[in-house]
């Protein structure tokens, strides 16, 4: 479940987005596009619930202004929030309503005026609320921590519906949850489809051909970057794997490949054809460890361990540091300020 929370300044505005059809589109288009994705384009908006008002979009707007002015100083009274659930997940309109509810008590808009509304426009089932912050006692709803608020939100109405997790954005989640690695298919994709090319190429004209037959257009500038089938544009440097970093490779790759010819040129033309079953078992175990101990000091092993070491250190998950403790913060502040009043 992904949630969405602004503020604004036009009620009018956003009522007629959450109660309205999409505009640009005439009457024949919503007819062809609702035939074609099998959706709902025309009256696309269908109210699940009304608190404490009713009407249309120019009835609600007057009755929304009106409370409004029980506190004139608030700049931005309208709340609009958005709540939408993960591809193929479906809740009933019951569950829906209750989810508004739970939404509106999290903002502190429960005995406020708004409306919920669905929208059927779209595969994914979503639902709006647009809301009057200031309530009939002239208290004006908080607006801080929205986007934490949704978020824990979010993760608590997935555990109670039992619905697909969508993590949070990384600067609301626990300490711990930081750590781990986050997850984008996408650039998972992208990531795997590159480090495969990489392991089968030894030029960088080769590798742009063979990503090219995977469906991606390359962009190579001062950086890299890789455009997919659905056009949308990820830069190398994002999934690990940087211009500097792919050439980097592919030059250990090239040395790998002339070194292997220098070590196999070097060979006595009797080793290179000898033939195995004129040893014994004994002595083609004691071969083998000697040709073992050799090769990993040859500059081919070395080359060898290079690329795999760095490979590695690609493919290995990123991890965030970062997390300080608000208490820590506010400590900091307190002396900043308690030596500031000592200083005067």
């Amino acid at each position: 479940m992904i949630g969405h929370v602004s503020i604004g300044a036009s009620f009018y505005h956003c009522i007629s987005y959450c109660l309205e059809d999409k505009r640009g589109f005439s009457e024949e288009q919503k007819l062809q596009l609702s035939l074609k994705d099998n959706l709902q384009h025309k009256n696309r908006a269908e109210v699940l619930f009304y608190n404490k008002c009713f009407g249309d979009k120019y009835e609600l707007t007057n009755d929304f202004k009106d409370v409004r002015k029980l506190n004139k100083r608030v700049e931005k009274p309208v709340l609009h929030l958005s709540l939408r659930l993960a591809p193929g997940e479906m809740l009933t309109k019951d569950q829906l309503t209750k989810i508004g509810s739970e939404c509106a008590k999290e903002f502190g808009i429960a005995d406020n005026q708004y409306i919920c509304v669905m929208h059927n426009d779209t595969r994914e089932q979503h639902i709006h609320i647009a809301a009057n912050r200031v309530g009939f006692d002239g208290k004006v709803a908080s607006d801080s921590n929205s986007y934490k608020r949704m978020a824990a939100l979010c993760r608590r109405l997935e555990k109670q519906y039992k619905l697909q997790e969508v993590l949070s954005p990384r600067a609301f989640l626990s300490p711990q949850d930081r750590l781990l690695p986050r997850q984008d298919m996408r650039k998972e994709k992208l990531r795997t489809d590159i480090r495969q090319t990489l392991e089968n190429v030894h030029q960088y004209s080769e590798f742009e051909q063979k990503m090219q037959a995977l469906g991606y257009k390359v962009i190579k500038g001062r950086g890299i970057s890789f455009i997919d089938e659905k056009k949308v544009k990820i830069k190398g440097s994002e999934v690990g794997f940087s211009l500097a970093t792919i050439e980097k490779v592919l030059h250990l790759k090239s040395q790998l490949k002339i070194k292997q010819a220098e070590e196999k040129a070097k060979q006595p033309e009797y080793q290179q054809h000898r033939v195995r079953h004129s040893f014994t078992p004994t002595q083609r175990m004691l071969q083998t460890v000697s040709q073992t101990k050799e090769w990993d000091k040859s500059p081919v092993a070395q080359i060898q361990k290079e690329i795999s070491n760095l490979l590695y250190q690609i493919l290995k998950p990123e991890q965030s540091f970062d997390y300080i403790n608000p208490e820590l913060l506010k400590e900091a502040k307190r002396k900043k300020k308690k030596k500031f009043k000592m200083s005067l």
